[in-house]
């Protein structure tokens, strides 16, 4: 039975390429050359019920018209959104599984037990695929947003106040916590958006919008370079459109162009 072939090297994912499409490999055998010793990983089928593997080697594939190696995040604008999704999630369980080889315990040899989870082969020690929870959140003050330009962004675009959601935090009050340390100021009426799985490496984001609620910008200049307000019509380069703080943003824009 055929099945699909999710392989990475690093974060680049291998694409089938027929003229000028893309597509996951699909053959009942894996479409490349693997170890011996490879990890081979199942995953969750796909919606129609075909079988998903997934693979990390050690080298890009290369000189081989047929395939190509392809950023996971540029797969977005060459595969279909199923197809996407289910590469991300292929690479989160890839990226646990490098990273659980050993028991954090006694150190002995950590097995799959089943396809989320692993045992320790000595103590029984048992781990399970996990998210670093995140918040992002658009803040309103009047017909104006806050957005801001972190310090580890790659290129020269503002995006959503965000972190990660601390130990015995809930959801809103990371939002409260994180616009107060890296802004300066406070928020209200805080709505939820939506959620996305964020698969760099192994992040879930949830969306927040909320409002203004008194004091001044004065940015964390450890996390944050740059940051102001703007309206829809003078918006700086904002997020590619893969991300929920694009989402949000094309949903205040949609909304105030009525």
């Amino acid at each position: 039975m055929k099945k699909y072939w999710f392989i990475f090297c690093k974060t680049d994912i291998m694409l089938e390429k027929v003229d000028e499409h893309y597509f996951i490999p699909l053959s009942e055998d894996a479409p490349i050359s693997l170890h011996p010793w490879t990890h081979v990983l199942n995953v969750t089928p796909m919606k129609d019920g075909t079988e998903v593997k997934a693979v990390m080697i050690d080298q890009p594939i290369t000189n081989n018209a047929q395939y190509e190696m392809c950023g996971l995040r540029s797969s977005f604008y060459r595969l279909p959104k199923e197809f996407y999704l289910k590469a991300g999630k292929c690479h989160e369980l890839l990226y646990w599984d490098n990273n659980t080889r050993f028991c954090g315990v006694c150190g002995a040899t950590m097995k799959m037990h089943t396809d989320i989870s692993k045992r320790c082969t000595n103590c029984g020690k048992e781990v399970w695929a996990q998210l670093a929870t995140a918040v992002i959140v658009l803040v309103h003050h009047d017909n104006k947003v806050l957005l801001v330009h972190a310090r580890n962004f790659k290129t020269d675009f503002y995006g959503l106040v965000a972190g990660f959601v601390e130990t015995g935090e809930t959801l809103e009050e990371a939002v409260h916590r994180e616009v107060e340390e890296e802004t300066g100021i406070k928020v209200k009426n805080l709505r939820y958006f939506g959620s996305q799985p964020w698969p760099y490496p192994c992040g879930l984001m949830v969306g927040f919008n909320a409002d203004y609620d008194g004091g001044s910008l004065h940015l964390q200049r450890s996390e944050i370079s740059k940051g102001a307000w703007f309206t829809k019509d003078n918006l700086p380069t904002i997020p590619e459109p893969l991300s929920i703080a694009r989402m949000i943003l094309d949903d205040w824009i949609n909304k105030t162009s009525i």
